[in-house]
Formats: structure tokens, C-alpha cells, sequence
């Protein structure tokens, strides 16, 4: 503990909190949307389950930092190309991503998609987190590389990674809401998932995308849909 005793370590925790923080844009979406399949009474609960989870994985995987890092070890070799353990964990997350996103989206254009508080199948809250629980793994893995990067001190990755999500899991429901009111934050949410997945895949094959380039495409689209739910007429 002696090491939070240095202005070095706040300075790594704090940019450490706030890059959990934006990393965990891709992760409320899903789970904001995913779960809005479920009876209302049930989706706050999924909500947190979730990140409840993202949080278990992602110190889970911290205190086992040795072996994540032998993650990045090639284990596949085809066509000039290796794959490690991250790169296909990274490749099987973004398929999954763009194939529920692409599902998402369909259903949304053809009028077929679930209305929030329908009555469905009990046993679809478990499936919803399961899915999450597959999503979070994925996010983990990549958030947990990505502070590798700024700092060698697990305990401040772990302190960062519990702040990120206690943050979140305080607005998880404000932001969850505010996205299912409005039908064309769905979709522009949809389609940042979907550019997240193709990000997954180009990554498992060594293609590097600055992931800075997404994310500020998507706040640029959000604060102009922001401006376009301002002045549209039904809402004055």
C-alpha cells in the first residue's frame, strides 16, 4: 500500500478510472440494450448483475496477471497469420457482438423487436446474463492489456477497476433508461457495437484501429442526436 503514497500512483489511478470509465461505454450499451428484452421489474437487476460480474472478471484476472499475459503467446499458426488466447478470445467476442448488434438492428428496422415489460420466458433472465457474463469476459481482457500499458501495480489497476464500476453501476439505470426512450439512440448505440465488433475481429488478426477514432465518432453522433431529440418538435 506503500506505493499510493507517491503522486505517481494517483496520477495512474485516475487515468487508470477514467479509461475504465470510457472503456465501459461498449459494455453499458450492450447490457442497456440486451436487457431491455426483459420485464421491467427485472432489468435493473440484470443491469447490475452484469457489471457486477465485469467487475469479479476483470479483478479476478488482475490478481492472475501472469497468466493472462501468456495469453499473448501464439498458439495457432495458418496463412502467415498466429493467433494467441487474447487474439481468439478477441475474435469469437467480436462475432458475437456483430452478429447480436446486426440481429439487434434487423429486428429494430423491420417493427419485430421486443417491447420493454412484454411478458416472456423466466428462465430468459439467466440467458441475458449469460450473455453479458460472455461480453464481459471479452472487455476484461482487453481493459485489463490496456492498463498493463500505464502501470505494473496491481493494486492500483484493482482500485481503479472498482471505482470505474461503481460509477457506473450508479448510472447504469439513468443511462439504460434515457437510451430505450429514444429509439434512434438504440440504433446509433447498435451501431457503435457493431463498429466495436469489427474493432475485436481486426484486432485478433493484428490489424490496429486507433480505438480513439471510434470513440470519439461515437460521442461526436451522440451529442448531434442529443441536439436533434432537443429541437424535434414532439419534444418541446
Amino acid at each position: 500500500m506503500e506505493i499510493l503514497l507517491h503522486p505517481e500512483a494517483w496520477l495512474a489511478l485516475l487515468s487508470l478510472t477514467l479509461l475504465e470509465i470510457i472503456l465501459g461505454v461498449d459494455n453499458i450499451l450492450f447490457i442497456s440494450i440486451l436487457t431491455a428484452e426483459l420485464p421491467a421489474h427485472q432489468q435493473s437487476k440484470a443491469r447490475r448483475l452484469g457489471l457486477a460480474f465485469a467487475l469479479i472478471f476483470r479483478i479476478l484476472f488482475l490478481l492472475g496477471i501472469s497468466f493472462i499475459i501468456r495469453f499473448t503467446y501464439p498458439i495457432i499458426e495458418f496463412w502467415k497469420v498466429s493467433l494467441s488466447g487474447r487474439d481468439l478470445i478477441l475474435l469469437f467476442g467480436g462475432l458475437f457482438l456483430l452478429y447480436k448488434s446486426t440481429v439487434e438492428i434487423h429486428e429494430k428496422v423491420t417493427g419485430r423487436e421486443r417491447k420493454p415489460g412484454m411478458k416472456i420466458k423466466t428462465e430468459s433472465l439467466a440467458w441475458v446474463v449469460v450473455q453479458i457474463v460472455m461480453l464481459d469476459i471479452v472487455f476484461s481482457f482487453d481493459s485489463i492489456l490496456t492498463a498493463i500499458g500505464l502501470t505494473k501495480h496491481v493494486i492500483i489497476m484493482v482500485i481503479a477497476v472498482i471505482i470505474s464500476m461503481i460509477i457506473m453501476m450508479i448510472f447504469i439505470n439513468d443511462i439504460a433508461d434515457f437510451i430505450l426512450k429514444h429509439p434512434t439512440l438504440q440504433v446509433l448505440g447498435l451501431s457503435f457495437l457493431v463498429m466495436i465488433g469489427t474493432l475485436l475481429i481486426a484486432e485478433a488478426f493484428h490489424y490496429e484501429i486507433p480505438k480513439e477514432y471510434i470513440y470519439f465518432a461515437f460521442f461526436y453522433s451522440f451529442i448531434i442526436e442529443l441536439i436533434n431529440l432537443r429541437i424535434r418538435p414532439e419534444n418541446k
